[in-house]
């Protein structure tokens, strides 16, 4: 029998750009994970309400539409879901990166391909440990 709707089997991709966000899905449709994609922190919130103990990873820019940003969503994210691995991404993160959670890797872009799947990996095999 197959646990997997058991364990946490989803990236959710968060990123207002349609042409990344598609990338980062394509990418990430590669692994064993399943691929959510929303353009908002706020959907994404929504998202994690009903499904947040299926996913596993969120990939998600710093700079979003909507009232939040990727560091105030990651916060949240960080708080609510402990066990998520938050991967999160920008080209120009400025002064945002001193703000970064404890349980956020960051990854600036452009990102590699490679760099993105090794974060999946550890996101399916390696559960983020909730920070004490």
């Amino acid at each position: 029998m197959n646990d997997r709707k058991f364990e946490p089997h989803i990236a959710l991709v968060v990123e207002d750009d349609p042409d990344v966000r598609d990338l980062a899905a394509a990418l990430l449709e590669e692994t064993e994970l399943d691929v959510v994609e929303v353009e908002s922190a706020e959907a994404a919130l929504e998202y994690l309400q009903e499904h947040g103990s299926d996913v596993a990873m969120i990939f998600a820019d710093i700079r979003l539409a909507g009232q939040m940003d990727g560091v105030q969503f990651a916060k949240a994210a960080c708080t609510l879901w402990p066990t998520i691995r938050i991967v999160l991404t920008s080209g120009a993160a400025g002064d945002r990166l001193a703000d970064l959670p404890d349980c956020v890797t960051f990854m600036p872009k452009p990102w590699r391909g490679l760099d993105v799947l090794v974060e999946a990996e550890k996101a399916m095999h390696q559960p983020q440990l909730p920070v004490a």
